[in-house]
């Protein structure tokens, strides 16, 4: 047997009892209806996030370093070292590249240029003569001195172990001495023992060759 509880509702002006048996019922129907309802809340929160357009802040790109470019040939390291031995060696098409065909000629070609044509001949600055290939130092103006032959002549390099010599035989009965960078192998000009003293040398130089700085 049910036991029932009423409840009195009016209808017409009449009372009438509900069976609390319908209570149940009511309470699902209002559960569901909540849950329903923070569910499209949910989603509609979803929906309006989703919606929502991101916004990127714009982040500011580093400019990229340009890598640093290393000289094919070693030129412009104007210091007083002793040639410590290790050579520079580079194709001829790389050395005219950088060098200017008088340069050339006489650097890597073994040229002479002419006579009181140089613009280191009346040079009589205090600094260092350097190699105009590859920088090595080769002479001190204060071993310069005038030689009246029409080329930059030095009584004894900076070191004796940066420039080297040999045998030139090039002029038809006469046999000269050749110098050369010791670092690069370019020709300078050539030494003769008709100098001044302490040395007695002339080393007679081309002024093409050679990259004169104050110090």
């Amino acid at each position: 047997m049910r036991l029932c509880h009423h409840w009195p509702r009016t209808v017409g002006g009449k009372i009438h009892l509900i069976d609390n048996m319908l209570f149940p019922k009511i309470k699902y129907v209002a559960v569901g209806s909540m849950i329903l309802t923070v569910y499209v809340a949910a989603a509609f929160i979803s929906t309006q996030s989703e919606a929502r357009p991101i916004i990127v802040q714009p982040v500011a790109a580093s400019t990229p370093k340009k890598p640093k470019l290393q000289p094919f040939y070693d030129n412009g390291v104007y210091d007083l070292i002793e040639f410590g031995g290790r050579k520079i060696e580079r194709r001829e098409e790389e050395w005219k590249k950088v060098l200017s065909p008088l340069q050339f000629a006489v650097l890597r070609q073994a040229a002479t240029e002419a006579p009181y044509t140089g613009a280191l001949t009346d040079n009589h600055e205090q600094g260092v003569y350097y190699c105009g290939a590859c920088g090595l130092a080769l002479f001190r103006s204060k071993a310069k001195f005038e030689s009246g032959t029409g080329w930059p002549s030095f009584y004894e390099p900076i070191y004796k172990k940066n420039v080297t010599e040999r045998d030139d035989h090039s002029l038809p009965d006469e046999t000269r001495t050749e110098v050369l960078c010791a670092r690069c192998n370019s020709h300078l000009g050539h030494v003769f023992d008709d100098g001044p003293q302490p040395t007695g040398l002339r080393y007679c130089m081309n002024s093409a060759a050679l990259k004169f700085r104050k110090p």
